[in-house]
């Protein structure tokens, strides 16, 4: 079985026989006569609605697409990360596992009902316009986003490379919205974005996303860097929105001793709690380790650092994090469609549920374009701007200008400084006093 967390890309996909949807229901049904009853009354005013609906709406109706709207209707009404995909949609999800699709490069959610930039992925044509984690998008292509679902949204922004898509974004701290072109590309997601040493024998790994292929790359990049004299490492997690599960698992043993912790996974019912240790196989622990973590950190990346930081294997420095701290479980249908659902909660080694909460750094630092400011604050001001019947940019004095934007290759980089800094401090701190690590 394999398992995936984070947010759209994070899902556990398993192969079931076509049955499992009866079999589900007859299982939710045998529970108790209380529950059966109810439960059979429900999908009988079910049936009466789509019948009516059938035989009385204007236009005939295409019983397929009556099914699909209530299952979209059902799935979006557990959490911000459920859905139901058709088709179309469900064989996207699978190509963009093999880290390679068509768009612009966004991590999004429905963020307290508003749609929301978990972060943009590194190196893609969201980046490169300026896009931010934390962005919320008002518009897309002009149309406005209020109640949008999160299917809807990804088709929206999703199209042939070369085209142009617009979104009007409003950014926490500012006073007005952002309007935005991005130039779609074909995404190819590599899960090490950059691997070198940075001087004073620090190693400097770049993980944006969590593949199959990750633990092999990782220890590859580690074996370069060890080899050209590596005595420290920083991992950057910094807009990583997660991946897959086993592969959270394996990063975080990477640097752990033998039976340490790595999280555990609380389901519905105990027979399907799990817990993971360190098998200690492959375990770099003779070097001192500091993890970047921001705001566009989620899921799998939370995994890691929380790992990291329980186990006091090293310092976590930076933001805190996304606070995704679900797992969600895809289950094919017999028309090649799909269900995605949250199955699971994972805790850190302490215990603690990180879900809305993100992982606090041992050492906060903001990044240069940050302002500071609670991530969720100010929503209220976000939907009076969204419901603003002339809602617009200011032609005489455009906000954006996709090619500047915050370029990350001119701006300063206080989180990647502070944690050199660190990691020339312990160097300075074990020469002198001999300490142990």
């Amino acid at each position: 079985m394999r398992r995936w967390a984070g947010l759209s890309v994070i899902v556990v996909i398993i192969i079931l026989a076509s049955t499992v949807a009866v079999r589900g229901f007859e299982k939710a049904a045998t529970g108790n006569s209380k529950s059966r009853d109810d439960l059979f009354s429900q999908m009988t005013i079910f049936a009466d609605a789509l019948s009516v609906i059938r035989s009385e709406y204007v236009d005939a109706v295409d019983s397929k697409k009556l099914i699909y709207g209530a299952l979209r209707g059902m799935l979006e009404s557990l959490d911000d990360y459920s859905q139901f995909m058709d088709p179309d949609e469900y064989n996207e999800i699978r190509i963009e596992t093999k880290g390679e699709f068509a768009g612009i490069g966004v991590e999004i959610s429905l963020k307290d009902g508003v749609l929301t930039i978990i972060t943009p992925m590194v190196g893609t044509p969201a980046e490169a316009a300026g896009i931010k984690a934390g962005d919320k998008i008002v518009k897309i292509d002009g149309k406005i986003t209020k109640n949008i679902t999160l299917s809807d949204a990804i088709k929206q922004m999703r199209g042939k490379p070369g085209s142009i898509v617009k979104l009007t974004v409003w950014r926490e701290g500012t006073s007005s919205i952002l309007e935005i072109p991005i130039r779609r590309d074909i995404i190819k997601v590599h899960s090490i974005k950059k691997a070198e040493m940075l001087g004073d024998k620090i190693g400097y790994i770049k993980l944006i996303e969590f593949q199959e292929n990750t633990t092999r790359d990782l220890d590859e990049a580690i074996k370069r860097l060890v080899s050209s004299g590596m005595e420290s490492l920083i991992l950057d997690l910094r807009n990583n929105p997660g991946g897959l599960l086993d592969g959270a698992v394996d990063v975080a043993e990477r640097f752990l001793a033998k039976d340490k912790v790595i999280v555990s996974i609380k389901s519905r019912t105990k027979e399907q709690d799990m817990l993971f240790k360190s098998s200690g196989k492959v375990a770099h622990t003779g070097f001192p380790l500091t993890v970047i973590v921001n705001e566009g950190s989620a899921s799998a990346s939370e995994i890691v650092a929380g790992a990291i930081k329980d186990n006091k294997r090293g310092v976590i420095v930076g933001a805190k994090t996304f606070g995704k701290a679900s797992v969600q479980t895809v289950i094919p249908l017999k028309d090649g469609s799909a269900l995605r659902f949250t199955t699971a909660y994972y805790l850190t080694p302490s215990g603690k549920l990180i879900k809305g909460e993100g992982i606090a750094p041992d050492v906060v630092v903001e990044s240069s374009a940050s302002t500071g400011k609670e991530r969720d604050r100010d929503l209220d001001i976000f939907e009076s701007l969204e419901e603003h019947k002339e809602l617009k940019i200011t032609k005489e004095k455009p906000e954006v200008k996709s090619e500047k934007i915050e370029s990350s290759g001119s701006e300063k980089d206080n989180q990647l400084d502070a944690a050199i800094n660190l990691m020339k401090a312990i160097k300075v701190y074990k020469t002198g006093k001999n300490c142990p690590r």
